[in-house]
């Protein structure tokens, strides 16, 4: 098979959609030989933040001098970085002999009744799990999909949970109340497996400590067991803060992504390296969490690809996102022109997010579509177009019209669905952008 090929397979599962429950993806991890039962993992769900707060979590570990597995989910530049070993994506030549290693497997299960249609997500989890314990990570670490409790990843015995948001996502499936969404997300904690949580409504919170009792688990509190407290943005891009836990603090710690909210995730992750070093008796290193979380990258999160023009990228994807993302650039970018350019996936609650994006001062909106399953039907907006409104039926060419308006006054904030922002990252990137990227 060529790694195209492959990657098609893969696909080819998508046609069973999102099932959620674990019957299927452990009856496939039966027949591997359960490398879900002998790879440390750490845990970690959450409405927003999961990528960001991985990509610290691996970055710490791996400047620690461990080997770190990381699972992920979209892919923003390559399929392959879903699947990677200190932040390399796994290799073509690896990925099509795993796949025909699982193909097999799969079309055995397929001719069972109760458990055939095997996802794509059921097969990639199953696939990374048997990947990382071949490769014998340290440790890896593993995004849940979608809520938890009936994710394909919470097959894992972890070594560590967190939990790093609770908003409206997904309520269709989750839940309509932020209640019932942290009762999925908790799903993720087991019998004495440590949680760490972060910045969590009460009601919501309220659920995870209750599940965290049932369970005899640890809790690890924001702003209760650690602090994170913000000084300022970074002259260059990112911003400063202090980290303090019982263990004591850590000053003027700096990161790459910008985004106050960044610094949140940034806590959990050095709250979950400190958990991990104290687990297994290493020494904790500052130097680890300051070259760590310096060295931590995540595409299309606050990510600016150009600075002439002024070009960022944020996959806000929900109404819990967008209001993180309009507090951002009110606060980093009030003396900008911005223009917007975003389009979203029908599931999602697209009015709420549209109103939020309007709060966005100096603000042009332009809202387009994609290729792509569910996504952003046009034609209800077509009567709604304002002087600060307007709906562009190919995003290929308004970007292109945006681009040649603008000047030094001027910032392009491309957001909305993750799929959505990688095809214009990607368009962007390969006309010249690559070298402006921090």
């Amino acid at each position: 098979m060529t790694i195209e090929e492959t990657i098609d397979w893969i696909h080819s599962r998508k046609k069973f959609g999102s099932r959620p429950g674990l019957e299927r993806v452990q009856a496939l991890l039966d027949k591997a030989g359960n490398p879900e039962k002998q790879v440390p993992v750490i845990h970690i769900a959450g409405t927003n933040g999961k990528g960001s707060t991985v990509a610290y979590s691996r970055s710490m570990l791996a400047a620690a001098g461990l080997t770190v597995g990381s699972f992920t989910s979209p892919y923003i530049e390559e399929f392959n970085e879903r699947i990677a070993i200190n932040g390399e994506p796994i290799a073509d030549a690896e990925l099509i002999a795993w796949v025909e290693r699982y193909q097999p497997l799969v079309d055995e299960l397929d001719e069972q009744p109760d458990i055939s249609g095997i996802t794509e997500f059921e097969v990639l989890t199953a696939l990374a799990l048997d990947y990382f314990l071949e490769r014998q990570v340290d440790v890896a670490i593993v995004e849940v999909g979608l809520g938890g409790l009936l994710d394909s990843t919470n097959v894992v015995e972890p070594v560590l949970t967190a939990i790093t948001t609770i908003g409206y996502d997904h309520t269709d499936i989750l839940g309509e109340t932020l209640p019932e969404i942290a009762h999925q997300k908790a799903g993720i904690i087991k019998e004495n497996v440590p949680v760490v949580t972060g910045n969590i409504p009460i009601e919501a919170l309220t659920v995870i400590k209750e599940k965290a009792k049932a369970e005899q688990a640890a809790i690890y509190q924001y702003d209760k067991d650690y602090q994170v407290k913000y000084l300022q943005p970074d002259g260059n891009w990112g911003e400063r803060f202090d980290f303090t836990s019982e263990s004591g603090r850590l000053s003027k710690l700096k990161i790459s992504l910008l985004g106050r909210h960044q610094i949140e995730n940034a806590g959990i992750a050095i709250m979950l390296y400190q958990l991990y070093c104290q687990q297994k008796q290493l020494p904790f290193e500052e130097k680890a969490v300051r070259s760590g979380l310096l060295a931590a990258q995540w595409p299309a999160r606050m990510e600016k690809i150009s600075d002439e023009p002024l070009v960022i990228l944020d996959g806000a994807h929900n109404d819990h996102a967008v209001k993180r993302l309009v507090d951002n650039m009110k606060k980093e970018f009030g003396q900008y022109n911005i223009h917007i350019l975003f389009s979203a996936l029908e599931t999602k609650d697209v009015d709420s997010m549209l109103k939020d994006l309007r709060k966005i001062p100096h603000g042009h909106l332009y809202i387009t579509t994609f290729d792509y399953p569910k996504s952003l039907n046009l034609s209800r907006y077509d009567d709604q177009e304002t002087e600060q409104f307007s709906v562009v039926s190919l995003w290929q060419f308004g970007l292109a019209e945006i681009l040649e308006s603008m000047d030094a006054e001027d910032l392009l904030l491309v957001t909305g669905s993750l799929y959505f922002v990688s095809e214009v990252r990607q368009l962007l990137l390969n006309v010249g952008g690559s070298d402006e990227r921090n």
